[in-house]
């Protein structure tokens, strides 16, 4: 049995299903090498990751954002703002900005309606099938 259960470290993380998803995503932790903050005694990954949770050892905070970040498929980066072009002198000895730009008015986009769609999907016929294959 273990020496740690959920009673413990319900004052920590009150939902406790979010308690089980982060002491679960911890002991994965523990499993691929991150070092250990409590002393085993023997016990496996998730109760050491329960007593880590229950001592304090690592903030609830901060493994709810590397299982989040951990299961995330995309992750957004935040790209520095670009800066200012740098003023050019021009022939006349005026200051102007030299930026190439894009005339987006030029471009034009079909719209379609979903049932316009199906209908077009719904003409499509299969490629014959070939025994070469």
């Amino acid at each position: 049995m273990a020496r740690v259960t959920v009673e413990d470290c319900i004052d920590k993380v009150e939902n406790r299903f979010e308690l089980i998803l982060l002491a679960a995503h911890r002991a994965r932790m523990i499993s691929s090498g991150s070092p250990l903050t409590v002393d085993r005694d023997n016990d496996k990954n998730p109760v050491v990751a329960l007593r880590e949770i229950a001592d304090e050892n690592v903030s609830p905070e901060d493994l709810k954002e590397d299982l989040i970040h951990s299961l995330q498929k995309f992750v957004e980066v935040d790209e520095p703002e670009a800066e200012s072009v740098p003023l050019v002198q021009t022939s006349g000895g005026q200051q102007s900005t030299q930026v190439n730009q894009v005339d987006d008015s030029a471009v034009e986009f079909d719209r379609i309606t979903e049932e316009d769609l199906l209908r077009g999907l719904e003409g499509l016929v299969p490629p014959e099938r070939s025994d070469d294959v």
